[in-house]
């Protein structure tokens, strides 16, 4: 009997090997650290503090009163140097806040544990979330706060625990599930209180049975109720949040929708120990882990970083590179974005850096389209990428909406199966990037 999966998809080489057994390692970088106000999906942050102020770890830098919305928080203690742009991870130059870090790593008294919250009103689990500054860690960067708070209507069934981490090279989430195994069963079951009547499942792919066995000996050893752990099929993009809701609960839903208008609430398993750690410690979401790997880099390594370190630091901490790379990716080779500049800093959203030489990219020059509807079978939201790729080459951006292309999730399967080699994720991320700027022109016209 096979595991759950879905329909369409990719096998692409995993490549986890570099850092698969290489235990997370703690990295306190020497440098200032600067933090990009926008580091969540939602409205971004408006600093709180000026050039000059004290600060230590957990104290909010930005903060919003916008509902979608996640505060940024420092992670070490110092003196703000600094309040404007800076470039950051997309290239972009975004307002940042930039601190001077002491070294003392001195931490805001007012981060203590939550009185009683075994047995306090779960919605007080809510607002520690927010403060915390807690997204979502593979990779939407949702606030955690708003996705766990879905409207009434909306009956919960499933609190699906991701640790499905498909993409190629990444082993921050498989480590951290091998490392911090408790913390994350302990926080499915704390967060399932918000969900009384749901059943945990912790979503793994097959090709982690270390972290399958774990996590099923820490559920039968905490006694913890009404959670399982569930293997999945190897296939990209599983970790998907559309992928999973079809793979496990066997429903399919339309894409406009949210997970919670068909019973699912779906987190990453950093995001659910981060809730854990905020609640139950008192700690601030100030740091994540980073796999940094890549034929490239000289030490291949998992290392735990303070958001904002500099990416050029954690680099020269994984030995620098042994050969120039001809890409850098912040993230995976699927989904990864491609990096100008190492002199950024690593934000919430930051799940690795993938650094690859000429022999293992193997760039070919596009060619005109085959029509062999490969990228149609392997794409998992069951669209045409190679008519979304013509129609944005041709400017028809309102048939390019008409045919769903805003629905692409922009997982890369296409471009990978595509013997013409055509960049056709990048195609359809043209094609969106074009329409929202429209919407956002016409909203603020009043049309």
């Amino acid at each position: 009997m096979g595991f759950p999966t879905f329909w369409g998809g990719v096998h692409p080489p995993q490549n986890k090997d570099l850092t698969r057994d290489k235990q997370i390692e703690p990295y306190l970088p020497a440098g200032d650290l600067a933090f990009p106000m926008s580091q969540h999906i939602g409205a971004p942050n408006a600093p709180v503090v000026a050039k000059g102020d004290k600060v230590k770890v957990g104290t909010p830098l930005g903060s919003a009163d916008a509902f979608v919305s996640a505060p940024v928080l420092s992670s070490v203690s110092g003196t703000v140097k600094e309040v404007g742009p800076r470039q950051t991870v997309p290239g972009s130059f975004d307002t940042c806040v930039v601190v001077e870090n002491d070294g003392l790593y001195e931490k805001e008294e007012r981060w203590v544990p939550l009185p009683d919250y075994e047995n306090c009103d779960p919605k007080e689990y809510l607002q520690r979330i927010r403060e915390a500054g807690i997204v979502g860690f593979g990779g939407a960067t949702f606030p955690a706060a708003v996705k766990f708070a879905p409207p009434p209507q909306d009956k919960i069934k499933w609190f699906i625990v991701n640790g499905a981490e498909c993409e190629p090279y990444l082993n921050c989430d498989f480590r951290l599930m091998m490392e911090s195994t408790d913390e994350i069963v302990k926080g499915t079951a704390l967060l399932l209180r918000l969900f009384p009547e749901a059943e945990g499942v912790i979503a793994v792919e097959n090709n982690k049975p270390e972290a399958i066995a774990a996590l099923s000996e820490s559920v039968a050893r905490l006694g913890v109720k009404n959670v399982r752990v569930q293997p999945l099929t190897v296939k990209y993009p599983q970790g998907s949040e559309k992928m999973l809701i079809e793979a496990l609960t066997g429903q399919e839903y339309v894409v406009t929708a949210l997970p919670a208008d068909v019973g699912c609430i779906i987190a990453n398993v950093r995001t659910v120990q981060q809730c854990w750690r905020a609640i139950a410690l008192g700690e601030p979401s100030t740091e994540r882990v980073v796999t940094v790997t890549g034929d490239a880099i000289a030490e291949p390594k998992n290392v735990r970083i303070p958001l904002g370190t500099s990416i050029r630091e954690l680099v020269d901490f994984c030995g620098g590179f042994k050969e120039t790379p001809v890409k850098v990716l912040a993230g995976g080779p699927m989904m990864g974005m491609s990096m100008r500049s190492l002199d950024v800093p690593a934000v919430k959203g930051t799940s690795g850096v993938l650094a690859l030489t000429a022999r293992s990219t193997l760039l070919k020059r596009a060619s005109a389209c085959l029509h062999c509807g490969r990228c149609v079978d392997a794409c998992p939201m069951g669209l045409v990428p190679s008519a979304l790729d013509s129609l944005v080459l041709n400017k028809e951006y309102e048939r390019f909406e008409a045919e769903g292309g805003m629905n692409c999730i922009e997982c890369g399967s296409c471009t990978y199966v595509c013997p013409a080699c055509r960049p056709l994720t990048q195609s359809c991320r043209d094609g969106k990037s074009f329409v929202m700027a429209q919407r956002k022109k016409r909203k603020a016209a009043g049309k």
